[in-house]
């Protein structure tokens, strides 16, 4: 079972790409559990179909400790299995404690059991690692890929050397390491060529650039997948590539960080065009 997570800056796609992925994996027959980190508990919907999901603390205030994995877990499109941790109640308490918990409960119901057969197991996580409670997936080894969603934009690359610090700290004394970058365009001038700048120089890969497409806006507001919604389209076809990209993947390195001077002379030389 490959255990992978998916971070990145608030508002950069994550949820979006990770379900896509996901939903690529799985129309090609591989078997995938998603776990949400992320207190707006979104990394599932599009996988269920547009359900609002209870998320797991949710579900241990309502019911208390005596729970079942299928209280928690749900199936979503093509089997996947869809688990959002939740959080706390906006302005109290820490959301990366929710996570903490989750991951610990799914553990002691079997979520992660070799009886599912699982080939996958994706923790879309919210923000870059700045809190203990969502640097978990890669501080305890519960994740051992990470794939940072990124685009042109100065703070999406700040995030994303950011993470990469965070990976260092854990990877000296755990099994972490970066498998790559996934471009998510917004169609910033030589943006390809930038995140190639960027990978280059964390010792990584930009492993896929997905383009931005109106479809993947059209599919959410169907509360779909593109791969579910129009699978026939060109962007669905970019998500199978991407998918295909990670599954293949044998490319996985501990990266060398930037200074912050160093990730603005990239954006210098490969800065918006007169």
């Amino acid at each position: 079972m490959r255990k992978v997570a998916i971070y990145g800056k608030g508002g950069i796609g994550k949820s979006t790409t990770t379900q896509n992925t996901v939903a690529a994996l799985a129309e090609a027959g591989k078997k995938v559990m998603v776990v949400g980190c992320d207190p707006k508990a979104d990394s599932t919907r599009l996988l269920l179909g547009g359900l609002s999901q209870k998320t797991v603390l949710d579900t241990l205030r309502l019911e208390g400790e005596d729970l079942d994995l299928e209280d928690v877990v749900k199936p979503g499109f093509k089997g996947t299995r869809c688990v959002e941790s939740g959080g706390p109640e906006p302005g109290v308490g820490c959301a990366g404690r929710g996570i903490i918990t989750s991951i610990n409960l799914l553990e002691q119901l079997g979520a992660y059991s070799d009886k599912w057969e699982l080939d996958y197991v994706f923790y879309d996580v919210l923000g870059d690692v700045v809190c203990g409670g969502f640097a978990m997936p890669i501080r305890d080894g519960k994740a051992e890929e990470i794939y940072i969603v990124v685009s042109g934009e100065m703070m999406a690359m700040y995030a994303a050397n950011n993470i990469c610090k965070g990976i260092v700290k854990f990877a000296e004394s755990g099994v972490v390491r970066l498998g790559g970058l996934i471009c998510n365009s917004r169609k910033v001038d030589r943006e390809s060529d930038l995140i190639q700048a960027l990978a280059d120089k964390l010792g990584t890969q930009m492993i896929h650039f997905v383009p931005r497409d109106n479809m993947v806006q059209r599919a959410e507001i169907n509360r779909k997948t593109v791969i579910e919604y129009d699978p026939s389209v060109g962007q669905a076809d970019e998500y199978r590539m991407l998918s295909q990209a990670i599954d293949k993947n044998t490319k996985f390195v501990i990266p060398t960080p930037l200074e912050t001077e160093e990730l603005e002379k990239l954006l210098i030389e490969f800065g918006l065009e007169a």
